[in-house]
């Protein structure tokens, strides 16, 4: 019998920590992407897109956490251009700060249209609470799940027409999109407004849905998402509703 070479993963963390904890996001994800099976490494930083080294060159997906509103252009192209080629790209939270430093939302064109979005506020509802996560259609990212609760910040996007929204919370003016997919040329791409914090890194619905996002992301089959999310030790007690 030949065996799979499984698709490897890197959870990138960049910016400042005044707002968010980086160091506890890098430790969380790498958990998190790794009970989906995948060897999966951590490190920091965006520029090691525009100086390619070969550990990062040989991932199959980056996991980016991001707090920062400097992103270099040509970071942002090198990274845009691999994804293009066919890299997995999924990023979570405050990845999505265009257009907040110098030269606006050009400066960071290139990013926003890789990712598809970017953050405006938190709305009128303070910065954060629980809300419900409402899953949307049927996609690999969020096939085998149910609708969740979470503790989280309340992100207000803009983002680009071509996404196709999997799940947003409910507003006073109607709904918030909070997980989205979209294809950049040969590379696969999803967000998730979701994941300030522990109380998000710790939610068993939160951290389904990073594994089956990365696993997506990464090329792996839609069939056999559901083996793979499931094959490795949850870290919180659950299963998949029906998985053997």
């Amino acid at each position: 019998m030949k065996l799979r070479r499984s698709p490897s993963a890197m959870v990138i963390v960049d910016g400042t920590d005044i707002h968010h904890d980086l160091i506890g996001a890098a430790l969380a994800l790498q958990e998190i992407v790794t009970e989906a099976g995948l060897p999966t490494a951590r490190a920091m930083g965006m520029a090691r897109f525009a100086d390619l080294a070969p550990a990062t060159a040989e991932a199959d997906v980056y996991v980016v956490y991001r707090s920062s509103v400097t992103f270099d252009q040509r970071e942002q192209q090198a990274l845009s251009d691999l994804v293009a080629e066919g890299k997995g790209l999924v990023v979570l939270h405050a990845g999505n700060l265009f257009g907040f430093g110098e030269g606006g939302l050009e400066a960071d064109r290139v990013a926003f249209e890789l990712v598809g979005s970017r953050y405006l506020s938190h709305g009128d509802s303070g910065s954060e609470g629980r809300f419900d996560v409402r899953l949307r259609g049927s996609h690999p990212v969020t096939r085998h799940m149910e609708d969740f609760g979470i503790d989280d910040e309340f992100y207000v996007l803009e983002y680009a027409p071509d996404v196709r929204v999997l799940a947003e919370r409910a507003t006073a003016d109607g709904a918030e999109p909070v997980v989205y997919v979209r294809d950049h040329g040969r590379g696969r791409v999803c967000y998730t407004a979701l994941g300030h914090d522990a109380r998000a890194w710790g939610n068993p619905g939160f951290r389904q849905l990073v594994r089956q996002a990365t696993l997506w992301a990464a090329g792996v089959e839609d069939d056999e998402i559901l083996s793979w999310s499931t094959r490795w030790p949850l870290g919180n007690g659950r299963t998949i509703a029906g998985a053997v």
